[in-house]
């Protein structure tokens, strides 16, 4: 009950913050613009920023071997959803391509972090940076393979260099440097990574007001593809972590990040190649509705079960 308590109190103060960009949104104080301006700040500054800033540590062999641990085990969780995803939706229509995708794209970076930040403190952040990078190289290589049906390559270039993979090589070459960093550039680090909370949640209210709830509501599948991706995902990924060994800090900042509910990068991949984008907004406006139930359950079991 206390980790509940604790992890419900954190996933509440998001959705505080959503309800902001929410009222923002309704009112037309925020427009299109705006939203998409939080957004790139987020993306583009205040991400790479909280990854260097998690680096900013001693180097031990410790760390090293958790980094390397980290990178496996997001592997591991992208491979899991990309296998669920193709269990429960085979078809190869533009609707099932938006739910594959959608099963293995978690909002890791604009949930994930602010939690791990908020329950895990940098360490969680540490790790979480890790599985952002690799979120990177999987929506720049299998969501554009799978959303795809042009005759578009695959941007090489998008896959390794983006906002999540630059920032962990930099936060890797900040971690292994011999002497700190000067206050004059650490400090606009640390400020631009406190953007990393409120900006998403105004950006993911602003895109909850735009939706039209009770249309969403009447669609099944929307509900199906949710728990999914809420439950049937971090589940799976739970045991098979168990299973490996892995405990601790590491397991419970893989299991936020699993258990985050869908990427807003799925609805802009399904605009930009033509495919359900209807229903890719619909689902990333209710999986983040109802992982407020969802997050913190599972995110409690995994410190219980994490020791």
């Amino acid at each position: 009950m206390e980790y509940f308590l604790t992890v419900g109190k954190q996933v509440l103060v998001l959705f505080i913050l959503i309800g902001a960009g929410f009222i923002l949104g309704k009112r037309g104080i925020m427009g299109e613009r705006g939203a998409k301006a939080c957004s790139d700040i987020a993306l583009l500054l205040a991400t790479p920023c909280v990854i260097i800033n998690s680096f900013r540590r001693d180097v031990t062999a410790e760390m090293l071997w958790g980094l390397l641990a980290a990178l496996g085990v997001s592997v591991l969780i992208h491979g899991i959803g990309i296998g669920v995803g193709h269990l429960f939706f085979r078809q190869s229509t533009p609707r099932d391509r938006v739910l594959r995708l959608a099963t293995v794209l978690s909002n890791a970076g604009f949930m994930g972090l602010p939690l791990q930040q908020a329950v895990l403190g940098e360490t969680g952040v540490f790790y979480g940076a890790t599985y952002v990078a690799i979120f990177n190289v999987t929506l720049w290589s299998y969501g554009q393979l799978s959303m795809n049906q042009k005759t578009e390559r695959v941007s090489w270039t998008k896959v390794l260099l983006n906002p999540g993979t630059i920032g962990l090589v930099l936060g890797i070459v900040v971690l292994l440097l011999p002497v700190e960093l000067p206050e004059v550039i650490a400090a606009p680090i640390s400020h631009l990574a406190a953007l990393n909370t409120p900006l998403p949640m105004l950006f993911i209210g602003y895109c909850l007001s735009k939706v039209d709830f009770k249309q969403a509501l009447r669609r099944p599948i929307y509900f199906g593809a949710s728990a999914v991706r809420l439950l049937v995902v971090p589940l799976a990924v739970g045991v098979v972590l168990y299973l490996f060994g892995i405990r601790g800090t590491l397991f419970v900042s893989m299991m936020i990040a699993a258990s985050a509910p869908i990427a807003a990068a799925v609805p802009m991949f399904a605009t930009r190649y033509e495919q359900d984008s209807e229903t890719a907004a619909n689902l990333v406006a209710l999986s983040t509705v109802f992982s407020l139930a969802t997050m913190p359950i599972l995110v409690s079991l995994a410190q219980v079960v994490a020791g």
